[in-house]
């Protein structure tokens, strides 16, 4: 029986560490059919070197998304691999170490600027990078942190995801006419290094010990991954502008 991804073409950012979610879906995509590339900063041999744990080989080249040299040479590099490019995954998201850890007054706004750009606009930059491959429509699923509530030491990067939610409604709006979807994952906390930059990220995961209606693994980053894969299948093919909940149902629990 072949994969619900059978045939499909991929490119995934954000593999860091194997316990990070992209990582999971990368993994997945593979088993469930896809070609897949990944794309790494500032550090590509560390992705290089993660990637080998991966079921098949794949190539990881670099891409800082805020440089639009990078940006304009993307589709061509993709373009020799796979030919072409029916997902887009965007899990990539950083803010200044001033803009976190309840910093959120003092915070000024070079800094905030940065997580903007990096967190946000990139779901935008990213996409329309990879237009010119996509001509046979297809899907753009990023990785949000449910920007509706403001959470322990999260700070600036709140309304960075915030900003992040948007952009995938409006990408949603002008990119519906070439029949590609732009969809979102909300993800509960997981404890991968973009978490572990966070100060304190030890109170705001706790909010999970008494809340979540399911129990939540920490330790456990395959159930976004499996959304991710959900998004970037043909099983949601009039879904877009969606936020999908993988939180164990907090978002729903009042208190």
């Amino acid at each position: 029986m072949s994969g619900i991804l059978e045939g499909k073409r991929v490119l995934i950012t954000g593999v860091l560490m194997e316990s990070s979610i992209a990582f999971h879906a990368a993994k997945l995509a593979q088993e469930q059919g896809a070609e897949i590339i990944l794309t790494a900063f500032p550090r590509p041999t560390l992705t290089e070197r993660i990637a080998k744990k991966l079921p098949k080989p794949t190539k990881v080249i670099e891409l800082d998304v805020t440089n639009d040299e990078h940006l304009g040479r993307l589709a061509d590099i993709v373009g020799e691999e796979l030919g072409g490019l029916d997902g887009v995954v965007h899990s990539i998201g950083f803010a200044p170490q001033d803009a976190l850890g309840g910093n959120f007054l003092n915070t000024p706004f070079e800094s905030v600027a940065t997580a903007m750009h990096v967190s946000a606009y990139s779901l935008k930059s990213l996409t329309t990078a990879c237009l010119p491959l996509m001509q046979n429509g297809g899907s753009v699923v990023g990785l949000t942190f449910d920007a509706q509530y403001a959470w322990p030491q999260y700070d600036w990067m709140g309304p960075a995801k915030a900003a992040l939610e948007a952009t995938s409604r409006y990408l949603a709006r002008d990119l519906g006419k070439q029949n590609i979807r732009c969809n979102l994952i909300s993800a509960g906390p997981i404890g991968s290094m973009a978490a572990k930059s966070i100060p304190g990220f030890g109170e705001l995961a706790s909010v999970w010990d008494s809340r979540s209606p399911l129990e939540w693994d920490l330790k456990d980053p395959e159930p976004a991954g499996r959304g991710i894969v959900a998004l970037l299948s043909d099983w949601f093919p009039k879904t877009t502008g969606e936020i999908i909940h993988v939180d164990g149902g907090l978002h729903a629990i009042g208190a």
